[in-house]
């Protein structure tokens, strides 16, 4: 029986070059970690892949309804990719709800696996169907593979003493497996994962085994899977892979930080979604000098953080946009006290409370402005999950290198979504350690040493940063207006204008560190995409299917939002044709064409889903259109 279980064999499947599956379900049916198990195996089978994780923002959604269905679309291939595909291949529907809200987002004569057990009176009345689907005309332009899930699972627990209520949450299990058998991935990696998992309730652990199995050999027997697939694995650059979610990716970026600057870390943070992952996954890591403090509400949070770093540790703090509109009083002391802090904002469909669990980049603006009087901070932007390791080494490097607080922007679409992460060589890795300031660096008018603690480096224009406590520099520090070089109160206009100037000049030098810019493309089209954030993965993929069809496209990518790159302007410039795709209503192309006066057109989209590559496809097209 373990030979059979085991076999990938994939002697007669068919192969595809890539694959995009999504399993659909109630938000209680186990849909994530059934996209999860599926996309963890495919990993280790050396696909490459990008997932889209959908679901709910409410703990459990009323049953049967299609607000309450959640989802998981995965995308793996044989080849590099970076989107988790604009339409799915193979649509998995637990229930009459998750039909009604995904299939029409399935590909015209896709495969439809219907758990058909599920297809009842009441279930169709709460998916408001006047009819079956099934047997109204609804799904004929799919290729229908009817199954019943429910009662093929508790047939397969029985055997284990489950009870037929218990054995219904198993489903999701024979999904899996039917899927594994159908598309040749293994399943003794998953079996080997529930154990590991449900260990300790034996029952738990045979009911699940049972039912993966079963929708394993379901698939082996039946004559409507017909035959196998499979995606070879992908040629990718040598080097040792895991997938990684964004979130995760950010945490450990955090943790490398840490010990690039030589330094303890102090996270200050309220429980928000999408961020909260990252609050959990540094709680594992206190033997890296991770202190982590989930506070009362956000503003003690980014207050515990700013206070760390008085202390002399890098501190930060994890929200998304509500709680960054909180927090941004701190922020503004922050800026003026002129210390190293790092506000990482998960950005999520708003305003308000808005749209906790769905995507959204909508806080570039606040990022950039929301605060009071001119206290420019500067602002780093991450583009896809993996590359969020390297975003929190940026921004942690920029946050000590210049005494600035810095804002680190991501979004739930990279929080959640995973992709394989190349593990760096550590040795590769930027020191980013500063000095404190340990003796006095000045003289007073009667000729004594003292400690000047707004006295700029000439190069970065960053102030030194003396720890509580060193003997003979102890200092002023609060938001009321600081002399220059010697922080004491002034409110005198002269010292007002020198100040507000000074910190306005040491975010601008931030640009000269910056690499020149990267025309992805071709340097001599008449049509450049700008972008930023997770837009990344839908703008490669339009880029690259354009160029393959014969077209000319350029393509420049964000990392720092502000400042901006010093060559960005030029750059835009070369081109009749900038376009500039956000998920907001044109924030950045706002910006790029008062500062650069260059006719950036806006593509916007606010529907708390990232960009379909067709989408930006057809905004190409048009533009080329016109030109």
């Amino acid at each position: 029986m373990t030979d059979t279980i085991d076999r990938s064999d994939s002697q007669g499947a068919e192969v595809l070059d890539r694959l995009v599956v999504r399993f659909a379900g109630d938000s209680g049916d186990g849909m994530q970690l059934t996209g999860d198990r599926f996309t963890s195996v495919s990993a280790s089978f050396g696909n490459d892949l990008s997932t889209l994780p959908d679901f709910p923002a409410e703990i459990r959604a009323p049953a049967g309804t299609v607000n309450g269905v959640s989802s998981f679309q995965v995308h793996i291939s044989d080849h590099d990719i970076t989107t988790p595909g604009d339409e799915p291949n193979v649509l998995v529907a637990m229930n009459p709800a998750a039909l009604k809200a995904d299939l029409h987002r399935l590909e015209s004569g896709g495969t439809l696996i219907i758990n058909e057990d599920a297809f009842d009176e009441r279930n169709l009345e709460k998916a408001e169907y006047d009819a079956n689907p099934l047997d109204d005309g609804t799904v004929s332009g799919y290729r229908v593979i009817k199954v019943p899930m429910s009662s093929l699972t508790k047939d397969a627990c029985e055997p284990h003493g489950v009870k037929p209520r218990d054995a219904e949450r198993s489903k999701n299990f024979f999904a899996l497996g039917l899927v594994s058998f159908m598309y040749t991935r293994p399943i003794q990696p998953t079996v080997d994962w529930i154990t590991e998992k449900f260990g300790s309730r034996e029952q738990v652990v045979n009911a699940n085994t049972a039912a993966l199995k079963a929708g394993f050999h379901f698939g082996e027997t039946t004559e409507q899977v017909g035959h196998r697939y499979e995606v070879k694995p992908a040629r990718l650059p040598p080097g040792e892979y895991t997938s990684i979610t964004g979130n995760t990716a950010l945490a450990w970026g955090l943790v490398a930080a840490g010990q690039l600057a030589k330094l303890p870390i102090t996270l200050g943070s309220y429980p928000i979604t999408p961020a909260s992952d990252i609050l959990h996954e540094l709680s594992k890591h206190k033997h890296f000098g991770i202190r982590t403090v989930q506070a009362e509400d956000e503003i003690a949070a980014v207050g515990m953080a700013l206070g760390a770093s008085f202390a002399g540790h890098l501190g930060l703090t994890t929200t998304s946009g509500p709680g960054v509109a909180l927090k941004s009083e701190t922020i503004s002391l922050a800026m003026s006290i002129e210390l190293p802090l790092l506000i990482i904002d998960i950005q999520r469909g708003g305003p308000s409370t808005g749209l906790p669990t769905k995507t959204e980049a909508a806080d570039l603006n606040m990022a950039l402005y929301g605060r009071h009087g001119e206290a420019p901070i500067p602002v780093v932007a991450s583009y896809s999950p993996a590359q969020c390791f390297h975003a929190a080494i940026e921004a942690a490097r920029i946050a000590l290198k210049y005494r600035t607080p810095v804002i680190l922007l991501s979004d739930g679409y990279l929080a959640n979504g995973s992709e394989p992460w190349s593990i760096p060589d550590v040795d590769g890795l930027p020191d980013i350690s500063v000095p404190f300031q340990t003796d006095f660096n000045g003289v007073d008018d009667e000729g004594n040493p003292v400690y000047l603690p707004y006295l700029r480096d000439d190069d970065t224009l960053a102030r030194p940063w003396a720890i509580p406590g060193t003997p003979g520099l102890m200092h002023r520090v609060g938001g009321l207006e600081k002399a220059d070089k010697t922080g004491n109160v002034n409110y005198t206009p002269e010292n007002h204008q020198l100040m507000g100037d000074l910190r306005q000049a040491k975010i601008d030098r931030i640009a000269d560190d910056y690499p020149e810019l990267e025309i992805v493309g071709d340097p001599d089209a008449d049509i450049c995409m700008l972008g930023w954030g997770s837009t990344w993965a839908a703008i490669h993929a339009a880029v690259e299917r354009q160029r393959r069809a014969g077209h000319k496209v350029a393509w420049i990518h964000l990392e720092h939002l502000n400042p901006l790159p010093n060559d960005l302007g030029d750059k835009l410039r070369r081109f009749e044709t900038v376009l500039v795709p956000e998920l907001n209503h044109g924030q950045l192309c706002q910006l790029v064409r008062g500062k650069y006066l260059v006719d950036a057109q806006s593509i916007s989209k606010v529907a708390g889903l990232p960009f379909r590559t067709s989408e930006l496809e057809d905004a190409i097209e048009a533009a080329r259109s016109t030109t």
